[in-house]
């Protein structure tokens, strides 16, 4: 017979559900105020529309630059800045279309309404993922924020995509770039690879696998002949061509079924990407993700940019600076992402 699952797991999981539902209720509650509009520079290259194709020659074209993000109530908040410094900051902001992933369950005629109010001029797209299809694959972590379904929508992305599209940037909503997006998205993936990332080298890579998964020779072969380093899946450059010549969907599924049978990992969707990607891919600098800004919560941390130039910030962790701030105990960095932030106040409201 299954065991029982703990008392205290259960609360802890209703209480998430829980707070997940007011926090839903509350951001779509929330009023942004719309976002300045942004044009290319004269060196831009220009985007032709063929009378035929229509808009989806624009989605074709080599000259666009393609921005993957999640999208839902609860991080609305932090996606409508990422968008804005995106913008801000690109030599060409005319030539980048978004992507957007939402749950099927989401309200997305609210989405996609808010977006188009903040950015009118904005070109973007909305897809659904399977929620039912992807929840049957997720195995609980040690977070249960990481359980939700969206948290996967990135490998979907080869699916969910026209199949035009051969490039794609993706990115959390966490985050905000204060450097144009056409240079990472130009990052150069030689020999074959299918995706770019910062890489970090120092961190403790067996720390994200079970002993389980390291004692079993047949499993800890994986990473034989690599040269495996943790990556940040929030911040990436995905070769879709390659991703789905090479079926990258299909084996990162197969690592998710594994962990259903035997616990091999805790830590939601990052480990299958290392399973299948760890070692085998492109260079990317590390001003590109400054990642870990969100701290620590339980002891309340706040973190320092690691050494050296700074292109993206990342407040991955469980701090998120629109909650810090709101709560009057923001991190000094917070106030970096402040500018950003197109929510309304109520005396805006009012006014």
């Amino acid at each position: 017979m299954p065991r029982p699952t703990p008392l205290h797991l259960l609360l802890s999981l209703s209480f998430f559900i829980l707070s997940l539902t007011f926090t839903n209720v509350a951001a779509t509650s929330q009023q942004f105020r719309e976002a300045p509009e942004f044009y290319n520079s004269p060196e831009c290259p220009l985007i032709f529309v063929d009378e035929d194709e229509g808009n989806n020659s624009i989605v074709c074209s080599d000259h666009v630059v393609h921005v993957a993000m999640t999208l839902d109530a609860a991080y609305l908040r932090g996606s409508m800045a990422a968008i804005l410094s995106v913008l801000q900051h690109s030599s060409c902001p005319q030539n980048v279309d978004f992507h957007f992933v939402t749950s099927a369950s989401a309200d997305t005629d609210y989405l996609r309404r808010t977006i188009a109010n903040s950015f009118p001029y904005l070109r973007f797209h909305l897809y659904h993922i399977d929620d039912s299809a992807v929840s049957g694959l997720i195995s609980t972590s040690i977070r249960a924020a990481l359980d939700c379904p969206l948290n996967y929508a990135r490998n979907y992305l080869d699916n969910l995509l026209p199949l035009c599209i051969r490039r794609v940037v993706y990115l959390d909503s966490d985050l905000i770039l204060v450097d144009d997006i056409a240079k990472l998205s130009a990052t150069p993936l030689a020999d074959e690879a299918v995706l770019a990332a910062p890489e970090y080298c120092n961190a403790n890579f067996t720390s994200y696998f079970t002993p389980t998964f390291w004692s079993n020779p047949a499993l800890s072969l994986t990473f034989a002949g690599r040269k495996a380093c943790y990556f940040n899946t929030g911040v990436m450059v995905i070769d879709l061509e390659r991703w789905r010549a090479g079926d990258y969907t299909t084996k990162i599924e197969e690592w998710m079924e594994l962990q259903k049978r035997m616990r091999i990992y805790e830590l939601g969707s990052l480990p299958p990407f290392l399973l299948v990607f760890a070692g085998s891919i492109a260079p990317v600098d590390h001003r590109w993700n400054q990642h870990g800004l969100g701290g620590d919560n339980f002891r309340g941390l706040c973190r320092d940019l690691h050494p050296g130039p700074v292109s993206l910030l990342h407040w991955s962790g469980k701090g998120k600076p629109w909650a810090r701030l709101d709560a009057n105990r923001p991190c000094p960095l917070d106030a970096l992402w402040a500018p950003y932030d197109l929510l309304q106040t109520p005396s805006a409201l009012d006014s």
